[in-house]
């Protein structure tokens, strides 16, 4: 493959983006994670565990059917069933909370269900050898209708042909939060390496599972991400089957604080909106925070249940963006140390372009203002035709062969002007539509966001980076207009940022997002200043 081949795949893959049994003291200390500090008390009662502290020894005992787990703040010891385990970092207390690696609590609980195997492996196992009926057999019985076995039979192969063959043992790591138990294998493979994460649930079976290309993460924290301004912890959006996990940032000092909500951009994202070298939602929180502002991310519906919201046929923006977005502003209504009256939501990309379907749905007075940052004003299909011509003028303007990328443009536009032809609706969708759910393209294909905004009111923000293809100045523009005869809006537009928020002095074509980079600070600043302001 020459390079101008490997950059067009990059480009669009960047594109589509933003489209146990209880193992022994002794084995627990050899294979415990590194993961970060995460408050005891939360990740104890989620695997439902009880956990009480004692004041004069400083010590938290975690308790699960005949299981005991003691730490102790500040050593780097701790006793599982009376045996000493090492920790790869001390326990300590932050704002009266006890904080461990949440690796050593789910390795001691959370396979405490009498399995004398490990259900992650297994269901690999089977699913290598391409024996769906077997596979199936450690899947909940809630996801049953999105992982059935005449699928799982063919998931492995599928994943071959995309990725490559693989060659030797995948690593394996292991994570928790508040909604499922997750273990991921690092495949090496003969295209690109790729991960398989498996998503337990709180009875050990396969809830879900996510399978991406892999990426070295070259991320690297801004200057103004203080962590001794903030602190973070964990909570769950929603409930049920599709309930969503996320992070709550808080301000160090006393409350009330205004909060806002983060809304991600099209395709698959976890709470921190990674892609390849950028967080940007943990970016924001970080910055906000520090400005006395709590922000409330989360990982969205179509990452931490990939398959249960690609089994729907009829799948919506609404399913994808709009219902957990309302979720998370209930949940900071309920969150002591929050005005309520001063919760803001903010969307990204996508999540901006859904955000007056947002405001429509939420109670009177629920949102005090609305953020758009990067976001399409008008027709989603028409977006995407347009972000690929950009793309075409600024590849010649840098002085590369176009020819691919302009086949990329062309199929695109076939995509839109399919999407808005008017003999198709969801009732008529065409046979064979390149992007599936088709049903998800149709039924807002009049959809025109900057339209529905003009019949709105209330403070709202919207800002721009001049360097974005993937949302052009064009759809800033389409706001401007829209929204002139609106009171309470501001617009700003930055000269060097790119689609992910980030000053770049170069043209952005999208092969830049594989550095690290940050928000902008002057973008982080604007925000801050504009929520203080608003009354």
């Amino acid at each position: 493959m020459n390079k101008q081949s490997k950059k067009v795949k990059h480009t669009v893959a960047v594109t589509l983006a933003l489209s146990l049994a209880v193992p022994a003291a002794s084995a627990l200390a050899a294979e415990q994670s590194s993961a970060a500090l995460e408050p005891v008390r939360e990740t104890a009662t989620k695997l439902g565990a009880e956990v009480s502290w004692e004041q004069s020894t400083r010590t938290i005992t975690v308790t699960k059917g005949s299981h005991v787990l003691k730490l102790e703040a500040g050593s780097d010891r701790a006793l599982l069933d009376g045996e000493t385990v090492a920790l790869n970092q001390p326990v300590r207390l932050s704002g009266g909370r006890t904080l461990a690696d949440t690796g050593l609590i789910a390795k001691a609980f959370a396979g405490d269900n009498g399995q004398t195997e490990d259900t992650a492996g297994l269901f690999l196992k089977a699913l290598q050898a391409g024996d769906g009926a077997k596979a199936a057999e450690y899947v909940s019985e809630a996801s049953a209708y999105a992982l059935p076995a005449s699928m799982l039979d063919r998931l492995w192969s599928n994943s071959e042909a995309m990725f490559g063959k693989t060659a030797g043992e995948p690593s394996k790591s292991e994570s928790l939060n508040t909604v499922h138990r997750n273990v991921t294998y690092s495949f090496q493979s003969t295209i690109i390496p790729f991960q398989l994460t498996l998503r337990l649930d709180q009875n050990g079976k396969v809830d879900d599972l996510y399978i991406a290309a892999a990426s070295a993460s070259a991320y690297q924290k801004p200057a103004y991400d203080n962590p001794a301004a903030y602190s973070e912890r964990e909570v769950t959006i929603g409930s049920g089957a599709m309930a969503l996990p996320g992070t709550l940032t808080v301000p160090a000092g006393d409350g009330p604080f205004p909060a806002v909500v983060l809304v991600h951009g099209s395709g698959p994202h976890d709470r921190d909106a990674s892609i390849l070298g950028s967080k940007p939602f943990r970016d924001l929180a970080a910055g906000l925070a520090a400005q006395g502002i709590a922000v409330l991310r989360y990982d969205k519906v179509t990452y931490e249940h990939s398959f249960k919201a690609a089994a729907d046929p009829k799948f919506t923006l609404k399913q994808e963006s709009v219902d957990d977005a309302l979720e998370a502003v209930k949940l900071l209504q309920n969150t002591s140390g929050i005005d309520d009256s001063r919760i803001f939501v903010a969307g990204h990309s996508q999540g901006g372009f859904a955000m007056p379907l947002i405001a429509a749905g939420a109670p009177d007075g629920a949102i005090a203002g609305t953020i758009l940052l990067s976001a399409p004003s008008g027709k989603f299909a028409d977006v995407l035709s347009e972000q690929q011509a950009e793309l075409v003028r600024r590849v010649k303007q840098l002085g590369l062969d176009s020819t691919l990328y302009e086949q990329q443009a062309a199929m695109y536009t076939s995509i839109a002007d399919m999407v808005n032809d008017p003999e198709y609706t969801v009732d008529h969708m065409p046979e064979e539509f390149p992007l599936q759910p088709a049903y998800w393209w149709f039924e807002q294909k009049n959809y025109v966001p900057a339209e529905l905004a003009k019949t709105q009111t209330g403070p709202m923000l919207v800002l721009q980076g001049e360097n974005d293809w993937q949302v052009t100045m064009k759809q800033f523009e389409g706001w401007e207009t829209a929204l002139k005869d609106r009171g309470n809006i501001e617009f700003k537009s930055y000269p060097k940022v790119n689609h992910l928020l980030a000053e770049y002095d170069g043209l952005s074509t999208g092969t830049e997002y594989g550095k690290p980079s940050n928000v902008s600070k002057a973008i982080i600043d604007d925000i801050a200043n504009w929520i203080h302001s608003v009354k």
